[in-house]
């Protein structure tokens, strides 16, 4: 009988690493984090507002701006993210297939869209 080899896939070091807990566990909070501090500056390219100007618009403190803006702070309430999206223009809503529920500042109850 011949000895057949299996047919391994070699893993990519970054997959390697991603089997190890304590790795994968600190390997996401720093991308949440990252993704944080991307989704805001893509929301405010081409809207140069200062840091005053945006806290002002979004009813926020400029201090919780400059922390969000220099990566101080890494987490913040949905309602302040929501306030600074607003603040840049932005409309949010929730999408799960064709289901729509548009995230407002000025209503209380969401319509839904189907």
């Amino acid at each position: 009988m011949k000895k057949t080899k299996k047919n391994k896939t070699k893993l990519s070091t970054f997959e390697r690493e991603m089997q190890n807990a304590k790795f994968k566990a600190a390997f996401e909070k720093e991308f949440e984090e990252f993704a944080l501090q991307e989704l805001l500056t893509a929301m405010s390219q081409g809207d140069e507002k200062s840091v005053r100007a945006l806290a002002k618009a979004a009813g926020l403190h400029p201090n919780a701006i400059q922390n969000l803006r220099s990566g101080k702070t890494t987490d913040i309430k949905l309602s302040s993210f929501l306030k600074i999206a607003w603040a840049h223009g932005f409309v949010l809503e929730l999408v799960k297939g064709k289901v729509h529920i548009p995230v407002s500042p000025k209503t209380n109850k969401p319509e839904l869209a189907y």
